[in-house]
């Protein structure tokens, strides 16, 4: 889901240019076949032409997959039905990957542009059949990422992903659209590796991107023909170096059988699809349920004032904004891109709160904080990263800090357990004291804090 405007200013480079300023490993080309896959025309030359031309100057075989035409690009064109836009696209793709050097002539998929969804399992059998005719042992997978905030990209980088897995190859991610509505703390370091670009092949980046006038340039002079990547926009992609992401979990050798990183967890596509379709999914602003539950866990705090607080899976906002009025300052995550929007528009100007992206549990964010809250988040969570979650949310406390779990107790489909299940989690942990169990028929609400913590009529001096 594309849960920014192309027409923003966007993130500005000289931005980039100081997050970048870090020691980043790089990325191992020595490898003796490369297969790209791009979700549209065009992704390739963003993410990955610097790649392409260090290739080919290598003599290393690329492959080229184009997943769509890229045709729905411009859904308001007066000038351009989707058809004629499709085939433009693909005349531009073809000069392009001249100019960076491939020999090879790209696969056209011609699938939905935005519809990729539905054709997983096409775009797999392709992937697979594309390997299967390069058995050599050395491979490297490209795909765009699937944390790009775009429908399409998400989709095919995971299916990359998953392919590789299964086959014991080694995959990596490229960002095009995180250089537009993202930061610093939007980017996976642990994960970062980067491709160092000389001269020559950033001069070939530089003229394959000229050749994607459609997306560079206004189609017309009317409205609907608007260039999809402004100057500002380009300017990402005019670097020395290209920054590319490992998988989650590196791929096991070949042989032996992928383990998938997050089984059972609830991913991305249910919660793009949930503020695809709703302003409000859950009700947090439309619900009395929603706004009397907030008021019992606020009530459930132990102690009037926070230092630091961490919420996880903030969703829009709607809590946030409430610990806010209790906490000096406040980090708020979560990982769906139009929730994280939504939740900045509703505290914008305030300075003691930040917003960042993050898949939790992996992404657990480095610090110390005497508030942890998760609110209807950990019942979204498989066995593996119920434990890590928790385990990352008890270190993440300070001596003094206090962990809040509060959750809705009936079951739900989607969600690999329930809220009674997570309190039981929370319940059996040697490094935890409840505080506070407040129990109705919809929600659990429990406080927790380190051993030796005490209750608020003790440490008010009340009670011994």
């Amino acid at each position: 889901m594309v849960s920014f405007d192309h027409r923003d200013p966007g993130t500005d480079e000289s931005v980039w240019a100081a997050a970048l300023d870090r020691p980043v490993p790089d990325l191992d080309l020595d490898v003796d076949r490369i297969v790209v896959i791009a979700a549209h025309p065009d992704d390739e030359s963003l993410g990955a032409a610097g790649l392409i031309a260090t290739a080919s100057a290598r003599g290393i075989p690329v492959d080229l997959l184009v997943v769509t035409d890229g045709e729905g690009s411009h859904p308001a064109s007066p000038t351009h039905t989707p058809a004629v836009l499709g085939l433009l696209r693909r005349r531009e793709l073809l000069e392009a990957v001249d100019r960076v050097g491939l020999t090879s002539a790209p696969v056209f998929l011609g699938l939905p542009d935005g519809g990729t969804d539905g054709y997983r399992d096409a775009i797999a059998s392709v992937l697979h059949e594309t390997l299967d005719r390069a058995p050599v042992a050395r491979v490297l997978v490209l795909s765009p990422w699937r944390g790009d905030g775009h429908r399409d990209h998400r989709v095919v980088g995971e299916i990359a992903e998953e392919v590789c897995a299964q086959r014991g190859i080694r995959s990596r991610a490229f960002p095009i659209w995180l250089w537009h509505w993202g930061g610093g703390d939007d980017v996976p370091w642990a994960r970062a590796e980067r491709l160092s670009l000389d001269a020559a092949a950033r001069a070939a980046k530089t003229r394959a991107l000229d050749a994607h006038a459609s997306q560079l340039e206004p189609l017309s002079r009317a409205p609907g023909d608007e260039a999809m990547v402004h100057a500002r926009m380009r300017a990402h992609f005019e670097r020395d170096a290209e920054v590319f992401f490992a998988p989650d979990a590196e791929t096991p050798p070949a042989g032996e059988v992928a383990t998938p990183a997050r089984a059972g967890t609830v991913g991305q596509d249910y919660f793009d699809d949930m503020y695809a379709r709703h302003d409000d999914p859950w009700g947090f602003d439309s619900r009395w349920y929603e706004e009397r539950k907030r008021s019992v866990l606020l009530a459930a705090l132990p102690r009037r004032r926070y230092r630091a607080a961490f919420e996880a899976g903030c969703s829009t906002g709607a809590l946030t904004a409430r610990l806010a009025e209790r906490c000096d300052r406040v980090l708020a995550v979560d990982l769906a891109p139009a929730a994280l929007e939504r939740a900045r528009r509703r505290l914008s100007g305030r300075a003691d709160v930040e917003f960042r992206r993050a898949m939790l549990p992996e992404d657990w964010p480095e610090g110390t904080f005497d508030l942890v809250v998760l609110s209807e988040v950990a019942y979204y969570w498989g066995d593996g990263d119920l434990d890590r979650g928790l385990t990352a949310a008890v270190s993440s406390l300070s001596t003094d800090g206090h962990l809040v779990a509060c959750h809705w107790r009936h079951p739900v489909a989607e969600y690999p357990r329930s809220g009674d299940s997570v309190g039981d989690a929370l319940s059996a942990r040697p490094d935890l004291v409840r505080l506070v169990r407040h129990e109705e028929e919809d929600f659990v609400l429990e406080v927790y804090g380190p051993p030796g913590a005490r209750s608020v009529a003790a440490d008010a001096g009340l009670v011994p």
